[in-house]
């Protein structure tokens, strides 16, 4: 009985495992400042079911993901011990589940919050599991393809309210795809050898250092010029806005570093790290100083 018991949390905690926790709880916190930003009030109930289904979509797009890239996940050291490749778990089941996720998920987005929420949902997980999956085998572009989705979710949390399309939605998504590029150089820089092993065509494998670097800056550059935008929207305050200059320019000055001391891993997973702040610490003054008029 010890020995089942012991079993069945293994595999629990493996199923748990497919959808990416920590990915899948940034996408709910990206999507609830779309929620809060949006104009108007919604039903608390139409809330919850945006955020089940937003998450249940991107819970299942990444066990897809786990199950496309088992083969190259056994090669990588931050990703051999997955279900998959550590044989805990079928490659039908991980299949079946993803697709169970998926299969509640855009029609609850569709019919219960509002059919453009669906649609795009629909759209981030087309562009996440067939394109941008397969693509980083092919092409060092899939960063900037899955950049798209990436972005998506505060879109999703803006049109469950609204059912609409609005500027400080753009800004929000444009806000998470500029600071996806910088993120996941960082990434791509400490951890270069072992996605050439596993033949992953990641931009810092085939980019100069210079070029790198260029793509770095420039895309910090625009992170924090769009992030101002939310200002003159007037859905952000004053708070808000030092927040965003001070966070901004400390990126971009992190980032402006790696022309004098050059990219090193030291460097890189400073860098990442710095990444991470400035995203968590941009939200969190967000959602206490943001809110549409």
């Amino acid at each position: 009985m010890k020995a089942q018991a012991q079993l069945s949390t293994h595999t629990l905690v493996d199923v748990v495992t497919l959808v990416k926790p920590r990915i899948t709880l940034l996408t709910i916190i990206t999507a609830a400042a779309g929620i809060h930003l949006a104009p108007g009030s919604a039903d608390w109930g139409l809330i919850v079911v945006a955020c089940v289904g937003i998450a249940l979509l991107v819970g299942g797009a990444n066990a897809l993901n786990m199950f496309l890239e088992r083969d190259t996940d056994l090669l990588m050291k931050r990703t051999q011990n997955r279900p998959l490749p550590g044989k805990r778990l079928s490659p039908d089941f991980v299949l079946g589940f993803g697709s169970l996720l998926i299969g509640v998920s855009i029609p609850l987005l569709t019919y219960y919050v509002n059919p453009l929420t669906g649609a795009l949902g629909a759209l981030s997980l087309v562009s996440y599991v067939l394109f941008y999956t397969p693509l980083k085998r092919k092409s060092a572009t899939a960063l900037w393809v899955g950049a798209v989705p990436g972005a998506m979710p505060p879109l999703l949390g803006w049109t469950a309210v609204t059912g609409s399309i609005g500027l400080p939605a753009l800004v929000l998504f444009a806000i998470i795809f500029f600071w996806q590029i910088p993120h996941f150089l960082a990434i791509g820089l400490f951890r270069k050898e072992e996605y050439a092993r596993a033949g992953i065509r990641i931009y810092t494998l085939e980019a100069s250092d210079r070029d790198i670097l260029f793509q770095i800056v420039m895309n910090t550059v625009a992170l924090f010029a769009v992030s101002l935008l939310l200002i003159p929207l007037h859905v952000t305050g004053t708070h808000y806005l030092i927040a965003a200059l001070v966070l901004g320019g400390a990126f971009l000055g992190y980032g402006l570093l790696g022309f004098r001391n050059g990219l090193n891993e030291e460097w890189a997973r400073r860098l990442f790290l710095i990444s991470l702040v400035y995203l968590t610490a941009l939200f969190t003054v967000l959602f206490f100083d943001g809110g549409s008029s």
